[in-house]
């Protein structure tokens, strides 16, 4: 009697926090370490949402609904092809994380946790963005961080890229893709 491994269900890591957390910065690093497609949660926000932030007003969740969906649907279309993937995603609170977690794979999380000072001083250094420094305090007054019952880890963002890299490797005891992965 031959009997064949199930293959292991493909993990999405979503990196979140607020904006100028470093979310793109660390998921393209571990997107590279882990072999794994990246996807940035701001290309699948609708143009009335990018046009909202820009002109500096919050997003409500009805605004953040049809783009939760597009990701957590990205992930399960990935999943369905095997690949395992890394995807920025602010998820600030717990309900917009259990959107994500409908997907078919296992979404786990990294928050990149940081104070208004550090963070805000980022993204005034940043230029190209639609989203406004005007718009971190907001973000902060809805951000539920990552609860103990939830699938990930919390690192500080004051290390760097590389060292909040290693850590989430080695905390959510993440695996590169290997060549028969493909």
């Amino acid at each position: 009697m031959t009997t064949s491994a199930k293959p292991p269900v493909p993990t999405s890591v979503v990196v979140m926090g607020v904006s100028g957390s470093g979310k793109s910065t660390v998921a393209r690093l571990l997107a590279d370490r882990l072999g794994w497609p990246m996807a940035e949660a701001d290309e699948f926000h609708p143009a009335a949402n990018i046009a909202k932030m820009s002109a500096g007003t919050p997003l409500t969740d009805d605004d953040r609904a049809p783009w939760l969906a597009a990701i957590r649907d990205w992930i399960t279309g990935r999943a369905a092809a095997g690949d395992s993937t890394v995807v920025t995603c602010s998820a600030l609170k717990r309900s917009y994380r259990d959107v994500l977690r409908e997907a078919d794979a296992r979404v786990r999380f990294l928050f990149l946790d940081g104070g208004g000072d550090v963070i805000g001083g980022r993204m005034a250094l940043r230029s190209g963005h639609f989203m406004p420094p005007s718009l971190l305090q907001s973000q902060f007054d809805v951000l539920q961080p990552l609860q103990s019952d939830e699938d990930g880890a919390t690192v500080d963002v004051h290390e760097t890229p590389e060292l909040i890299v290693e850590d989430a490797v080695t905390r959510l005891d993440l695996v590169a893709a290997t060549p028969a992965d493909h």
